[in-house]
């Protein structure tokens, strides 16, 4: 494991945000959702694509508040441009389970 300086670290925006939207993504190689998530101001609305189809729905994503990293470059993932990386960790079967905070916290807010 490589280590990184707290600097490193509190360069990641890691924020919590608010799933507004969510769609199946067929188009894509492997099984994936195109999810919109909410990130409070000034962030606002990204989209993102995201392998999470083994676990979730597009109605099961609704409402629910994940974890997101919003500083990355835009990346081209097919015909869609994936604006932020949705954060999980695999289960037993390598399928994600999406990163959540444990209660309500406001849109936005920066992972300390």
């Amino acid at each position: 494991m490589q280590e990184i300086t707290w600097n490193q670290f509190e360069a990641v925006e890691l924020r919590v945000g608010t799933v507004v939207k969510a769609e199946p993504y067929p188009e894509a190689r492997k099984p994936a959702l195109k999810v919109w998530v909410d990130f409070g101001d000034p962030i606002g609305i990204k989209k993102t694509s995201a392998q999470i189809t083994t676990h979730y729905t597009p109605q099961d994503l609704i409402g629910m508040q994940v974890v997101g990293v919003v500083n990355f470059p835009v990346k081209q993932i097919g015909s869609f441009r994936s604006e932020f990386l949705l954060t999980g960790f695999p289960d037993a079967s390598e399928a994600i389970i999406l990163a959540t905070p444990e209660r309500f916290v406001p849109d936005g807010a920066k992972l300390c």
